[in-house]
């Protein structure tokens, strides 16, 4: 390819990449994602001391942990605190409603740094006060990195800006000395979450059901549509027959109209078993 680039990129080199991203994590990097794939795992190469793809392919085949750094680096962690506002204004009512008969279990399937997470945990605390405590959230994500991120709770001081000054002053602590200008969730906030690294394409999730509600947004978009429809499978029978599945604002589930009924601006309800859509 160009004779720019610090290193040697041949088509099979980023074909290589492309299958094993596929199989390990189910995403699936289209044809003009070269560039990105080439800028990002060349950071790989200097951090590794390696002069060539070919020998980097090889390492990540026998060493787990560089293939672990590989996911973390072709893993885009684009999030920020309650991003797609309605969906917390749906959740917060979800939540009214579900508490009443008893403890609730919320899944964010794609935390990555937290942001999402957080923001879950903020909307209970508002809707349901001191019953907030009967709500457990689980947050996982692909990018172990991201999750070491998430779990610790601290973000630049820009990151929460635009929360209002309320909820920056119930939900944060602001950093002093060489912590200024970082801010970190409160423990109220955190202790309803438990954060873990999770892929979303491996057989076993350690996640049992009943939820009432996952939160996927943002990241069916990297997958094709049969493991779209897979992993859709899977969150069908976790999901309480009153939860709700919400998704990102370029997402559509059209094709598992059998699974999932839109209610909502990318929100969607289970069907039952059997159910047809009308």
């Amino acid at each position: 390819m160009s004779s720019q680039r610090e290193f040697e990129f041949r088509p099979r080199d980023f074909t290589r990449i492309r299958e094993l991203i596929h199989a390990h994590a189910g995403i699936s990097l289209g044809e003009g994602k070269s560039e990105m794939v080439y800028s990002r795992v060349a950071r790989r190469l200097r951090a590794t001391g390696l002069s060539s793809f070919t020998e980097y392919l090889a390492l990540i085949e026998r060493d787990v942990e560089e293939f672990e750094e590989l996911v973390n680096a072709l893993t885009t962690n684009l999030t920020a605190f309650f991003r797609e506002a309605h969906h917390f204004a749906t959740l917060g009512s979800l939540l009214q409603q579900q508490v009443a008969r008893g403890p609730v279990t919320l899944w964010s399937a794609a935390c990555s740094t937290g942001e999402e997470a957080y923001s879950m945990a903020i909307t209970a605390i508002e809707a349901l006060g001191d019953q907030a405590t009967r709500v457990s959230i689980l947050a996982s994500d692909l990018d172990t990195r991201a999750v070491r991120t998430a779990e610790l709770g601290i973000y630049p001081l820009e990151r929460v800006s635009g929360l209002g000054e309320d909820r920056l002053k119930r939900f944060f602590l602001k950093g002093t000395g060489d912590k200024a200008g970082y801010v970190r969730v409160r423990p109220e906030v955190r202790q309803l979450l438990r954060f873990r690294p999770m892929n979303l394409v491996a057989p076993d999730w350690p996640v049992r059901g009943p939820l009432d509600a996952i939160f996927c947004r943002n990241a069916m978009i990297y997958f094709d549509k049969p493991t779209q429809r897979r992993i859709l499978e899977r969150f069908h029978p976790l999901l309480h027959p009153r939860g709700l599945l919400f998704a990102g604002h370029s997402e559509s589930f059209g094709h598992c109209a059998d699974l999932f009924l839109a209610r909502g601006n990318t929100v969607y309800a289970p069907l039952a078993a059997g159910t047809a859509r009308g």
